[in-house]
């Protein structure tokens, strides 16, 4: 059971990874990331320098944390990104939209409902994060548009 468990683990921590770093690259791309993580290798036209900065980040949790805790931690900010990607669809207007509103209804009380029943400290870790990401981006967004002046008539 140990051994089914761990493969089944590795499965989905290599499919989280190449997603993360997906997501990095588009960051990058975006400037809400450093720009040098949108990289694209040459030959193998995959994001190389945005998978090498999560796999490295991944590494460092797994030699510092409790594996256990690190999964709930990963389970919280991905199903975090699902509930974001779901309020996101619901912005869609009926032109945009190929599936029906209810269903981005349920997917989003789906995640928070998943989301709240993890440990205690998988959701404080994992809010207390994404709270520190969006006040970055806040003092980031606002600072550079401080720096661009007063809008112009």
């Amino acid at each position: 059971m140990r051994v089914g468990a761990a493969v089944a683990s590795l499965g989905v921590l290599l499919s989280l990874l190449v997603g993360v770093s997906r997501t990095t690259f588009a960051m990058a791309s975006e400037r809400d990331l450093p720009g040098w993580l949108d990289a694209v290798h040459p030959t193998r036209r995959v994001p190389h320098r945005a998978e090498l900065a999560v796999a490295v980040a991944v590494i460092a949790v797994i030699l510092v944390a409790d594996v256990r805790g690190a999964i709930g931690f990963s389970s919280f900010a991905v199903l975090s990104y699902y509930a974001i990607a779901n309020a996101s669809a619901l912005t869609l207007t009926d032109d945009e939209r190929r599936w029906p509103r209810a269903l981005a209804v349920l997917g989003l009380v789906g995640c928070a409902v998943l989301g709240l029943s993890l440990p205690a400290a998988s959701i404080i870790g994992g809010a207390a994060l994404l709270a520190t990401g969006a006040i970055v981006w806040l003092l980031r967004t606002r600072t550079a548009a401080s720096a661009d002046g007063p809008p112009h008539s």
